[in-house]
């Protein structure tokens, strides 16, 4: 993993998840700039995927293969599943969703460099 890609990814999930929380605080949904904003999120993840599997193919890394293919999958579902909920849920609670999403990307994007130096 790229350490400069890994930070991007965490930056703009901490801003979707701030600005998710701003929503929660003021009582309102999620709007399609969030969900767009997402999207850059899940676009970041993917292309980290793809460099990753790269690496691992080309490369030998000394990592539980199981344990992070299972943390970069769960990353990789997770917005897009927040996306749907938060569509078709039009409360407040559409930006606790996507929220929790976000703060899952931040931590999980925390626990694959982790086990990516490990």
């Amino acid at each position: 993993m790229f350490l400069p890609l890994s930070l991007a990814i965490f930056v703009a999930a901490v801003v979707v998840l701030v600005w998710a929380c701003i929503f929660v605080a003021r009582d309102r949904a999620v709007i399609l700039r969030q969900l767009w904003a997402a999207a850059v999120v899940e676009g970041l993840l993917i292309i980290q995927t793809v460099s990753a599997a790269v690496v691992l193919i080309v490369t030998h890394r000394d990592i539980i293969v199981w344990e992070y293919w299972g943390y970069v999958i769960t990353t990789l579902l997770i917005l897009p599943v927040a996306a749907l909920w938060a569509f078709a849920e039009r409360t407040k609670w559409s930006s606790v969703v996507l929220a929790v999403a976000a703060f899952t990307v931040v931590f999980l994007q925390w626990r694959l460099l982790q086990l990516w130096g490990a």
